[in-house]
């Protein structure tokens, strides 16, 4: 495992002119610390492109330049280790060949603006059991922004759900996927030394699926029974969207104060249940007094905000007319 991540280390240090010439140096050099080199930069950089054609939902757009992720970087870094594993110890052949034995997913955070998908992996040998743990930033739209390889114990105070490998192994790699085409996302120093490994790790998980939505919002069953509750909850439903976990003082605020008067048509039942659908989601979120409180101070304003046309946006206007 050390040597796969220093590998996956030295891949984010190279830039895309430096890795055919790092490359060659090493196959003219031939000693088995070059080998070794060779075949463990390839086994963390197996890894496909991350924007295939018949990826869902998942427009495509070309990889960062000279991204080992890509299907011409994945060739390079085979094309140069390719005999080299037999020439080594047995250990070495071992590299990149695990199974996932489990899957994890939940806040990071208490307000969820971080999210944490977690895969355990062993060798084949059954040894080094560890775990890949991505970080995804809920208001950057659900980017990764940080990457660990840790020890199995890093599970224990976390607090997390498991889920199926399949589903958050895609989420990982959406993560990925949607940081590459976000110019300037602030991320970890130690996302980059990860990243090739993460990738390569989260593609060979069986039955992976790729933009799977969050199913918490269907488990939610604390519906207040009132009249208009169904409406108003199908409107929070739509806000949270595929990011319901992130759920702050923040982010009530904007749901009530802002986007319901711009975006949303409702009945007046509707608007008079939404506060208490709100503090009934909120107590299902994780029932932090800040986010109530939030709910006490801006639910009193709803009727007069959603009666003020001078708020609604364009959609909503047409929408009204329409009517």
């Amino acid at each position: 495992m050390r040597t796969e991540l220093w590998a996956a280390k030295v891949t984010a240090g190279l830039d895309p002119a430096q890795i055919r010439p790092f490359l060659s140096e090493l196959a003219v050099d031939g000693g088995p610390e070059a080998r070794l080199t060779l075949v463990a930069i390839a086994a963390v950089n197996a890894g496909r492109p991350l924007s295939p054609p018949d990826a869902p939902g998942l427009p495509d757009m070309p990889a960062p330049a000279g991204d080992a992720t890509t299907g011409a970087g994945v060739e390079v870094y085979a094309e140069a280790a390719r005999g080299l594993a037999g020439t080594l110890a047995g250990w070495v052949r071992r590299m990149g060949r695990v199974t996932c034995e489990g899957a994890w997913y939940g806040k990071a955070d208490p307000y969820g603006e971080q999210v944490l998908a977690v895969l355990s992996f062993r060798y084949d040998n059954g040894k080094e059991p560890h775990l890949l743990v991505v970080g995804i930033d809920q208001p950057q739209g659900g980017l990764a922004v940080d990457a660990l390889v840790e020890e199995v114990k890093f599970l224990d105070d976390l607090g997390l759900e498991g889920a199926e490998s399949g589903t958050v192994a895609g989420r990982i790699l959406d993560a990925f996927e949607l940081g590459d085409r976000i110019m300037g996302a602030e991320v970890a120093d130690t996302l980059a030394s990860v990243r090739p490994l993460a990738i390569t790790r989260a593609q060979g998980v069986p039955g992976l699926v790729r933009g799977a939505s969050d199913d918490i919002l269907a488990r939610f069953r604390d519906l207040p029974e009132m009249q208009g509750a169904g409406e108003a909850f199908e409107k929070l439903a739509e806000f949270v969207g595929d990011r319901p976990r992130w759920w702050s003082p923040q982010r009530v605020s904007a749901f009530l104060t802002s986007w319901l008067p711009r975006e949303a048509i409702l009945s007046e039942a509707a608007i008079a249940a939404m506060p208490e659908v709100v503090r009934a989601w909120s107590r299902f979120s994780g029932d932090h007094p800040a986010v109530l409180r939030r709910i006490d101070e801006d639910a009193p304003r709803l009727p007069a905000l959603m009666a003020d046309d001078s708020l609604a946006g364009l959609g909503k206007r047409i929408a009204q007319n329409r009517l």
